[in-house]
């Protein structure tokens, strides 16, 4: 077995006076060789130092090119990840870039709970979830507490979005409650595990005691609202659950609410002061992105920007 030595990608970070998640997206473009151990990411010596000498050599040949002083913290594009799939985050993005050019937005098309996670492992800054407790009949708060114990969060709410069933146009099943789920001449089409449309499914299944095995096409998953809305429309399920703004993307499609739901954003409560976070909050809160969201249609935007919840 070799015994070249390997860091982790926070060492590789401290090495190149970069932060961890741009080690992250360059290990995920492929511009730094890494491999894992179960979960863990490893970065060998050899192929960290393949990756400054390309670097030195890209450097060289930009001749004539204004280079930033190597003390200069602007140097290197700090990054920014954000985990959410709907269409506001880009929006949000687009924003941030722009009010922070220094830095370099990604995102991170997860579910909520795998989001949740992320934030948990160190390996996103900012995460959504829109993520319903029947215990409590509340969202999101039960799930931060559970997924990143010991960890200090806060909570903002970014939208509220309805949510229901998709079905064909005319809604020909006359599909109307979470007990029609169960009928033998209904398909469903489900979402993936840990999407926040998945929880609820399951939680509302919990609560009026309905066995999944029952249910027609529970174990076959689609990973969006748009996938699951297109599905129903080509005939392939009669009914799905997601948001209604999909809804309004996909033709020949009803959509049947039955619940409002809260949409957060998540971040540790260290960061909530750091300027990165503070321009986020800025941006949701001002009336140009909220009055860009609200010209999209289908959120509540009544909200945005409050505090919703911290531990």
């Amino acid at each position: 077995m070799s015994d070249t030595t390997s860091y982790t990608p926070a060492e590789v970070a401290k090495i190149l006076k970069i932060s961890r998640f741009t080690v992250y997206e360059m290990i995920k473009r492929g511009d730094l060789a890494a491999y894992h151990i179960g979960r863990k990411v490893r970065v060998e010596a050899p192929d960290l130092e393949v990756y400054i000498q390309k670097s030195k050599k890209t450097a060289l040949s930009r001749k004539g090119a204004a280079q930033p002083p190597l003390d200069d913290p602007g140097a290197e594009p700090d990054s920014f990840i954000i985990c959410g799939q709907d269409i506001i985050l880009d929006i949000l993005t687009r924003h941030l870039e722009r009010a922070l050019p220094h830095i370099r937005c990604f995102r991170n098309y997860a579910g909520s709970i795998d989001g949740l996670l992320s934030l948990y492992r160190g390996t996103a800054n900012v995460v959504t979830a829109h993520l319903w407790d029947s215990d409590t009949d509340t969202y999101n708060t039960p799930y931060v507490r559970r997924f990143l114990p010991g960890h200090r969060t806060v909570v903002y709410n970014l939208a509220y979005r309805n949510t229901g069933f998709y079905v064909a146009k005319g809604n020909p099943k006359n599909i109307s409650h979470w007990h029609d789920l169960n009928r033998p001449d209904i398909t469903l089409i489900n979402r993936e595990r840990g999407s926040g449309a998945r929880v609820l499914l399951d939680e509302m299944l919990h609560v009026l005691a309905i066995d999944y095995r029952q249910i027609n096409g529970y174990s076959r998953e689609e990973m969006s609202h748009l996938a699951v809305a297109s599905c129903v429309a080509r005939g392939e399920a009669d009914v799905g659950i997601g948001i209604e703004k999909a809804a309004l993307q996909v033709s020949d499609i009803d959509f049947i609410f039955q619940k409002k739901e809260r949409y957060d954003l998540v971040l540790r409560r260290e960061d909530a002061d750091k300027p990165h976070f503070q321009a986020l909050l800025t941006i949701i809160r001002s009336d140009v992105f909220r009055n860009e969201v609200a010209g999209m249609g289908g959120y509540d935007l009544s909200q945005t920007g409050q505090l919703m919840g911290n531990s």
